[in-house]
């Protein structure tokens, strides 16, 4: 399964649900690697000691001058989760790509090697709707949407939906969404509560029955290079992404 975690709004919390469900699916036993194609590489810079050892990025293997994934892959800071790494060399990619035939196919074409070596992959996306969301949705088996319970959640959805349809259409007949996941939730608000209400009424049963609430421990344990579940173990945060992480192992099975 390879899950492209998307949604064009920034601020959603799409690198922490990627982190800690790659995290949490580790713990499970699966063998997983994390795809980073955000230029602002908030992903690797959160499991990786030292990201500035790197002198290569995915930009290298997307544009063909490293021949294979495999030479930016590194092991992270959390047990069995490996990352492809991203810089920020990553923001010359769309207008490197504009105009090549095979420009949206190229992450595809890149994981392929490497796919039988892990049980999942997860790709952290850019907050835009370009050519590098659209190659993660054209690579992704699946598709999970992070959307932050606040009164503007739905802000743009349509035009996510309508790219999905698109790409399912004309290049990717196989992709799923895997399921819309609450994040930011303030249980303490009425507010939330009814926009939580009014996601539910929208996207049925695609909503995830976990929600994640807002937390500083999931804020903090990025800057400190761990996921949740070692940061803060017994925290509200750990026991959600641990629940989504069930969660989607069921949906996948269905």
């Amino acid at each position: 399964m390879i899950i492209a975690i998307t949604n064009q709004k920034g601020g959603v919390g799409k690198t922490t649900t990627a982190l800690n469900i790659s995290a949490a699916l580790a713990l499970m036993g699966q063998k997983m690697l994390l795809v980073d194609t955000d230029p602002q590489a908030h992903s690797t810079i959160s499991v990786l000691n030292d990201p500035g050892c790197f002198s290569k990025s995915l930009y290298d293997v997307m544009m063909r001058q490293e021949e294979n994934i495999e030479t930016i892959i590194s092991k992270s800071t959390i047990p069995g989760l490996d990352i492809a790494i991203s810089k920020i060399s990553m923001a010359k990619l769309e207008p490197s790509l504009l105009g090549e035939i095979d420009g949206h196919y190229r992450l595809r074409e890149i994981l392929e090697p490497v796919r039988e070596n892990y049980t999942h992959i997860v790709i952290d996306t850019p907050p835009t709707l370009g050519l590098i969301t659209l190659n993660s949705l054209v690579a992704a088996t699946h598709i999970l949407i992070p959307i932050q319970s606040s009164y503007l959640c739905l802000e743009g959805t349509d035009d996510l939906l309508e790219t999905i349809d698109k790409v399912k259409r004309v290049a990717n007949p196989e992709l799923r969404i895997l399921g819309i996941l609450i994040t930011l939730h303030d249980k303490r608000t009425n507010i939330s509560k009814d926009v939580v209400k009014r996601i539910r009424k929208v996207f049925g049963g695609l909503v995830f029955k976990t929600l994640v609430s807002k937390s500083v421990k999931l804020e903090e344990s990025p800057a400190y290079k761990e996921s949740i579940f070692t940061y803060a173990p017994n925290s509200v945060g750990a026991y959600q992404y641990r629940k989504i992480a069930e969660e989607i192992i069921q949906r996948a099975e269905n």
